[in-house]
């Protein structure tokens, strides 16, 4: 066997142009096909990440309601909905999937805020609980945060996202200035934004009403125990989770719409909580970009084709080429069996270096195409493994045929052709 390697590789050197055109095709081939790889795999993850952002599993889990998100302001108190117990948190709490949980309440489209003479249009109020910032992947960029005496007090404070603070006020001159909101006095203690690995990648302008259109005006939070003063008593809250990954996302907001489903004693069936599966939005799209991209990795397969093609033309050309060698071969001992293997080997051997420099070469593609696309780019070591034991069954397969050519030369005819 280690024989026949080294004969093969004496072979390859001895007429090098012609062994790297027949590589040629394989090269072409397994680089088009690790390429294609890496840009299905770069693709799914832009997609994940333009969708949740980078870093960010958190899953809505929305109350709904004929064909839609319930909205209070405007349906009024659901019956037969319970405000969320402590205990169901702590049943959520201790999902496999879940990392943390916060209960919350919201005004989707809040009007009647106020700071002096200047309103806030389509801007979202939300009475959180401790846990929301952390959750929802919020930081403190000027001011403070709630405490728990803030809470405990049941004190009128706001937090203002940067676009509400850029409606109202000059960058850096927010804090210490009080707001209206329903006519009740709010004093803003501190401004937020969402950490830069949780905001969405914006592509376009479509992208962006998908992810900013519904609470244009800016966000404001004020504490949960305050909420009652400014709205409504026992107002059922929404909810977000934290999932320990994106792939735990899907699991993470279905169970837990379960358990806040298990509590709803509500005579309207349409009634019920459902979670925004960002990732189930992602996956779908995947499997679009998938199903066109495995159309392409056949189209790479043929160029493997024609490559194995190339390899049988040559070998028959290398076998009519060394009539003299295989008969002197045989004159002297060599068996069917060891020619046959001779050529299978040179044969393989050929291709696994085609393989080889394909693979280094869809790596190089790859990295063209992810830099032009500005995409991540994602190389799969199964893939690239897979390809150069592709390329080897090309050459044992399309060098069968030349290499049986060869097994059968009659060693008479074959030294007379010497």
């Amino acid at each position: 066997m280690i024989e026949n390697i080294r004969l093969s590789f004496q072979g390859i050197w001895a007429h090098k142009m012609r062994s790297f055109l027949t590589m040629l095709g394989i090269i072409i081939g397994i680089a088009a096909l690790i390429s294609i790889v890496s840009t299905i795999a770069g693709t799914n993850e832009q997609i994940k990440k333009n969708l949740i952002g980078e870093g960010d599993n958190v899953i809505e889990i929305t109350l709904n309601g004929n064909g839609g998100e319930y909205q209070i302001e405007y349906e009024g108190l659901p019956q037969g909905v319970p405000v969320i117990s402590q205990e169901q948190k702590e049943e959520i709490l201790d999902l496999e999937e879940v990392e943390q949980a916060t209960l919350y309440q919201m005004r989707q489209y809040a009007d009647s805020i106020y700071y002096q003479d200047k309103s806030l249009d389509g801007g979202m109020v939300l009475g959180i609980d401790e846990d929301y910032l952390d959750t929802c992947g919020y930081q403190i960029i000027r001011g403070r945060g709630f405490s728990e005496k803030d809470y405990k007090n049941s004190r009128k404070l706001v937090l203002l996202d940067e676009t509400a603070a850029a409606n109202f006020f000059e960058k850096g001159q927010e804090i210490g200035k009080t707001i209206e909101i329903k006519g009740e006095p709010f004093n803003v203690i501190g401004v937020i934004k969402k950490t830069e690995e949780y905001q969405p990648v914006i592509n376009s302008i479509d992208e962006y009403y998908t992810y900013y259109s519904s609470n244009s005006g800016g966000m404001l939070l004020i504490p949960n125990a305050i909420w009652p003063v400014v709205y409504q008593y026992d107002e059922p809250q929404q909810v977000s989770v934290k999932a320990i990954s994106p792939e735990a996302m899907s699991n993470a907001g279905k169970k837990t719409a379960e358990i806040l489903n298990s509590g709803i004693n509500s005579a309207n069936d349409t009634i019920e909580y459902k979670a925004k599966d960002m990732m189930e939005k992602a996956k779908n799209l995947q499997q679009i970009s998938e199903s066109t991209n495995r159309q392409l990795l056949w189209i790479a397969s043929i160029s493997l084709l024609v490559g194995g093609i190339g390899v049988m033309n040559i070998m028959l050309v290398s076998v009519t080429e060394r009539t003299g060698e295989i008969g002197l071969k045989k004159a002297i001992g060599a068996n069917k069996k060891r020619i046959l293997a001779q050529f299978l080997t040179e044969a393989a051997v050929l291709t696994s270096i085609g393989g080889i420099l394909g693979v280094f070469a869809g790596i190089l593609l790859a990295a063209v195409i992810a830099r032009m696309s500005a995409m991540p780019m994602v190389i799969s070591i199964p893939a690239a493994a897979a390809a150069v034991a592709f390329s080897t069954v090309i050459g044992l397969v399309f060098g069968l045929l030349p290499s049986i050519k060869a097994a059968n030369l009659s060693p008479i005819e074959a030294l007379r052709r010497m």
